[in-house]
């Protein structure tokens, strides 16, 4: 019965050294010289021994230790991508500005030239009225043989058609026969601007 006794004993102590945390184990421990603590420190990257109740704790503990560093990991990936996204966004924003101030610029210049333009036309229609009024006085046969030699077709037919319609018949009889049908063809195409 004693044998049974200190087997029994011997067991329980053995399973109480085992399954003591070692937290409680150091402090049953004489204590060393406070020298020798401070050479034998762990690194600042090296966690801390932990005591776990079981090894389903430990794989836990472990695995759970891996996701956090794989998260944080990840997480300083998608800050990098989030300054690398304002840092474009900013570029295309600027890139932006700068396409619609030269789009105000082309405007301007656009509604400039059209005015330019407008002006351009106005002044030959002034000339080609001054020029209709000058071939209504001119003798029929002088202005026919004067537009008989006008190489531009367009501008000899604006001629007579801002004539008086009497004077422009009169300067038509005195013209060849083709040309006359060439500026009756113009004449009647011309288009109204």
């Amino acid at each position: 019965m004693k044998k049974e006794i200190s087997c029994l004993l011997f067991l329980c102590l053995s399973l109480a050294i085992i399954f003591t945390p070692l937290p409680l184990l150091a402090a049953n421990e004489p204590k060393q010289d406070t020298k020798s603590d401070k050479t034998e420190a762990p690194p600042a990257n090296t966690p801390q021994e932990k005591s776990y109740s079981s090894v389903e704790e430990r794989r836990l503990y472990d695995t759970l230790e891996q996701e956090r560093a794989g998260l944080q990991e990840k997480i300083k990936v998608l800050a990098d991508r989030e300054k690398e996204l304002k840092t474009l966004e900013q570029e295309v924003d600027k890139k932006f500005e700068q396409m619609e101030k030269k789009i105000q610029e082309l405007k301007k210049v656009q509604q400039k030239t059209e005015e330019l333009l407008a002006q351009k036309d106005a002044a030959e229609l002034k000339k080609i009225e001054e020029l209709s009024k000058i071939y209504s006085k001119m003798e029929p046969d002088k202005a026919a043989l004067a537009l008989s030699v006008l190489k531009d077709q367009q501008l000899a037919a604006d001629i007579i058609a801002g004539m008086k319609t009497k004077s422009a018949a009169k300067l038509m009889e005195q013209l060849d026969k083709l040309k006359a049908s060439s500026l009756t063809t113009t004449l009647s195409t011309l288009s109204t601007e």
